[in-house]
């Protein structure tokens, strides 16, 4: 067996949180949205009241070198650096720090909130807050206002206060005064809630010897109350660690991205993550694609030569800080965005990877700032770029890989014009004649409900400005964000109905949810078509549009002439190739 790179040493609940107060322990969750419901604090809170295991605590004993970092938490620390890294129970101890101390938290939506757990010092019951038990005497509303009172004379003072009030509501409800038993209860009770300061953690600390590799390795393989820990969880740590102001940049557009006011990150594409920006800055100032590189250039190491020192952590740092200026610069950001827009994608829905929005703006930034190619030009490759990667599957699946063969072909690249033909190359190899003929129509042969083949049908459409079918209004205008009101504004209905199918032997939803046999219906046409044959519906929209005006819709929405009158297998074939080439008619729009 190897020697063990951790020590096993027990801790007090009391003497963790002081440290995290202090800072001698880094808890940077206190910046970042805490997920937990109120409900699982309370939980916790009981099972520690009961005696029960609630898991343990692993930390990371700051290794040498980390000399220049900043102070962790939004108050004044005693310790400039912490001592160790909190690396696994994070939310545990966020969810203490909040309802025994009153420290207020971040939501998942970065909206600074309390978590307040009452309790009931004769029931010993925990819930969570709400104004009724804040009202009820016999409810302690806040257990911080108990822990608050931090010494005997105080606690005894608050105990004799509740008690008062206590029995002032139990002679106003006409009910009898507490009994003698019954404030020993109280007493006794209130003591086992301030006990729980007391509460022994089993407390993991990995020592400084272990490199980042090795806690980063540690962290993933762990579980953390049912949940996964990853990569990008040790990376904001890390960064809370190095550089406060950077981890509140990030947190400050994350947060913005949420909130649809002007001058802020919102869109319609992305729900931003810390991890999503981390990478865009690693991306673009270090040419690397896996997120592991983020804590190893943070950490100070030298990707060339596997040296680690604090001169390389402050470079590493700076140039970080400087991608991040870009990556976080509102008007970079909305003109991507519009970019994402134009090539199809209006709304988050209908992009099956977001690695595809991150790794574009990456090569959006790249081409802006190293290769300085002219505004126009730069736009129109991306976003022929965007509309390529993200229906082919470019950034689904070995996505890190394939970006990193990407920088490494972009190293030989020196001029502007050299970076548009590098991607115009990469895009017209993968949209090749076989692709539309061959490659995209197998894609379309899919149940699937998420397909980057269909939304990029869906953003072809959008690209050429096609009305829905039977109708005038074009699915790019009903699918913004806000157009639906009340009720949704289109549908997505099929064109062979799943009753009529299923009453002419196609009982399996893989064959009745084909890709080929949907299309988006404003409401009212879905509503009208219901699950009526095709040959019945599409004798009523021929003569309401007249022959001329049918055939236009059917052709611009994919559908072969005399569909209705098809077996299905022939109509699904048929409509696949002529999807195919309205996603490649759409693309030459956008070489225009």
């Amino acid at each position: 067996m190897g020697k063990e790179l951790f020590d096993n040493i027990p801790s007090k609940v009391g003497d963790l949180l002081s440290d995290v107060r202090n800072g001698k322990v880094g808890l940077p969750d206190l910046q970042r949205p805490f997920v937990w419901k109120d409900s699982k604090a309370r939980d916790l809170l009981d099972s520690m009241l009961k005696g029960y295991p609630i898991g343990y605590i692993m930390l990371w004993q700051s290794p040498e070198g980390y000399e220049t970092v900043s102070k962790i938490g939004t108050n004044d620390k005693t310790y400039i650096r912490p001592d160790y890294l909190v690396i696994d129970g994070q939310q545990r101890l966020t969810a203490l720090l909040a309802a025994i101390n009153g420290i207020r938290v971040k939501d998942k939506n970065y909206v600074d909130r309390a978590i307040r757990i009452s309790f009931n010092p004769l029931t010993r019951e925990f819930a969570v807050w709400t104004e009724a038990y804040e009202r009820n005497p016999e409810w302690i509303g806040e257990i911080s206002k108990v822990f608050a009172a931090d010494d005997d004379h105080n606690v005894s003072k608050f105990r004799r206060q509740f008690i008062k009030d206590c029995n002032a509501g139990r002679e106003k409800n006409n009910k009898l005064l507490l009994t003698d038993d019954e404030e020993e209860t109280i007493e006794a009770n209130l003591n086992d809630l301030l006990n729980l300061s007391i509460y022994t953690l089993p407390t993991l600390r990995i020592n400084s010897k272990a490199t980042e590799e090795d806690v980063a390795d540690i962290f993933v393989r762990v579980n953390s109350g049912g949940q996964k820990l990853t990569e990008k969880n040790f990376i904001e740590t890390l960064l809370a660690v190095y550089d406060n102001d950077v981890h509140d940049k990030i947190d400050a557009f994350c947060a913005a991205s949420r909130i649809p006011k002007d001058g802020t990150s919102y869109n319609f594409i992305l729900k931003v993550d810390p991890s999503h920006l981390i990478r865009m800055a690693v991306g673009l100032g270090f040419r690397r694609a896996r997120l592991r590189y983020a804590y190893m250039l943070l950490r100070g190491k030298n990707l060339e030569d596997g040296t680690i020192t604090s001169e390389e952590m402050k470079v590493n740092l700076e140039k970080f800080k400087n991608a991040l200026d870009k990556v976080t610069n509102l008007n970079n950001w909305h003109a991507f965005m519009g970019l994402f827009a134009d090539a199809g994608y209006v709304n988050g829905s209908i992009v099956a990877s977001t690695n595809a929005v991150v790794f574009c703006y990456v090569l959006y930034l790249i081409g802006k700032y190293e290769y300085k190619v002219q505004p126009i030009a730069l736009q129109k490759i991306v976003k022929k770029w965007i509309f390529m990667s993200t229906i082919t599957y470019f950034y689904t699946g070995s996505t890190e890989s394939e970006v990193e063969k990407q920088f490494a072909d972009l190293r030989s690249v020196t001029t502007a014009d050299g970076f548009v033909s590098y991607l115009d190359d990469v895009i017209r190899t993968r949209f090749s004649d076989d692709y539309f003929n061959l490659t995209l129509p197998t894609y379309l042969a899919s149940a699937a409900a998420r397909s980057p083949s269909w939304y990029g049908y869906i953003a072809a459409l959008n690209v050429l400005g096609t009305p829905m079918l039977f109708s005038t209004a074009t699915l790019a205008a009903k699918m913004l964000p806000g157009a639906s009101g009340d009720k949704k504004a289109i549908d997505k209905h099929h064109i062979f109905p799943k009753h009529y199918l299923t009453e002419i032997g196609y009982t399996s939803d893989r064959d009745r949810n084909q890709i080929a046999n949907f299309t988006y219906l404003d409401y009212n046409t879905n509503i009208d078509i219901s699950d009526n044959p095709p040959a019945d519906y599409v004798s009523r929209y021929k003569e309401k549009l007249g022959d001329t005006g049918y055939k236009k819709s059917c052709a611009e929405n994919a559908l072969p002439e005399g569909f209705e009158n098809m077996d299905y297998p022939e109509f699904l074939k048929k409509r696949r190739k002529l999807m195919a080439g309205i996603v490649k008619k759409a693309y030459l729009k956008l070489c225009e």
